[in-house]
């Protein structure tokens, strides 16, 4: 009986998952390539460490050790369930390439810098037309709601209440549909937007974001569009990114959130609750993962923790 390919054992791994309800994109990608690679090396049998290896560092004229980890982390569930299946796979250890690196900081936006991106945008030639209402009120909802890039791309007219002043956002980053209550400031500055795109575009897509041609931005534009303003702007990363991200807007949306809410004396660990599932997170770590210690939100963060602190002192001698 002929061995099965490692494309076919890699596409029935797969398959089994997501039937769960696993997405995997990312981990999916990852491991097509690597069974492309064993693939066309001719292996067959167990898994080698040395074959295993040989596909992280593929390339390594052009990539880096920390590179090679990321590749190695995202497959590593499936060669430990390869080990489990014939008892003679190997998984190497994650630490293989050294020390593995951190979680990379994110530029969080002060709210200026937010109005000025808002501004930057309402610039955008040619005057007149669609395009810089668009981009306003699109770098506006993500400033504003935390969404993805990709969920605010994907949303369509009825997915947009703005009656209610709810988004509907469908099969997000882990299969999962949510609900997004706007605020209503968001909520009006949707609806001068639909009108504005009604009046100005003769737009057949469905999709809510249109360019002046009447079809749905894509990634690659608003990317360049971003790009460009931040040049204009002359805006320094003050994260570990060579330059500030659109991705980075959902991180300052976040660390705001919870920097209001400390301000406010809020209970902090059910209110994490409700912003993981407001951002759609399947658990709250990965949004306790979003923060980051900027100084606004570590001063907050130390003045309550001095008021604690103080009422267990009188606690104590009482």
């Amino acid at each position: 009986m002929a061995t099965p390919s490692m494309q076919s054992q890699v596409e029935k791994y797969l398959d089994d998952r997501r039937r769960l309800g696993f997405v995997l994109q990312t981990n999916g990608a990852y491991l097509m390539s690597f069974a492309r690679f064993v693939d066309r090396i001719g292996h067959t049998g167990p898994l080698t460490s040395e074959v295993i290896l040989a596909w992280a560092q593929r390339d390594s004229a052009y990539t880096t050790p920390s590179i090679w980890a990321r590749r190695l982390i995202n497959i590593r569930r499936f060669l430990k369930q390869c080990a489990q299946m014939d008892g003679k796979s190997e998984v190497p250890e994650t630490d293989v390439f050294g020390r593995l690196p951190g979680r990379p900081t994110p530029h969080v936006y002060t709210e200026a810098e937010v109005v000025e991106l808002l501004a930057a945008a309402r610039r955008l030639p040619p005057v007149g037309t669609l395009r810089p209402a668009t981009y306003e009120a699109f770098f506006g909802l993500l400033a504003a709601t935390g969404l993805r890039l990709s969920e605010a791309l994907r949303l369509k007219c009825a997915d947009v209440d703005l009656t209610e002043g709810l988004l509907t956002v469908r099969q997000s980053k882990w299969g999962k549909s949510r609900l997004v209550p706007l605020h209503p400031t968001v909520t009006q500055a949707m609806a001068q937007y639909l009108t504005l795109r009604q009046r100005l575009s003769s737009a057949s897509d469905d999709h809510f974001f249109v360019s002046r041609a009447g079809t749905a931005i894509g990634r690659r534009t608003v990317e360049t569009v971003f790009g460009r303003l931040r040049t204009e702007m002359g805006w320094v990363a003050r994260g570990s990114h060579p330059a500030p991200r659109i991705h980075d807007l959902r991180h300052s949306f976040i660390c705001r959130r919870v920097m209001l809410w400390h301000k406010q004396g809020a209970d902090i660990e059910n209110a994490m609750l409700a912003l993981s599932t407001y951002v759609g997170h399947v658990a709250v770590s990965y949004t306790y993962w979003y923060l980051t210690g900027v100084p606004e939100l570590m001063a907050v963060a130390g003045q309550r923790f001095e008021l604690f602190s103080s009422d267990a002192r009188e606690v104590s001698h009482a």
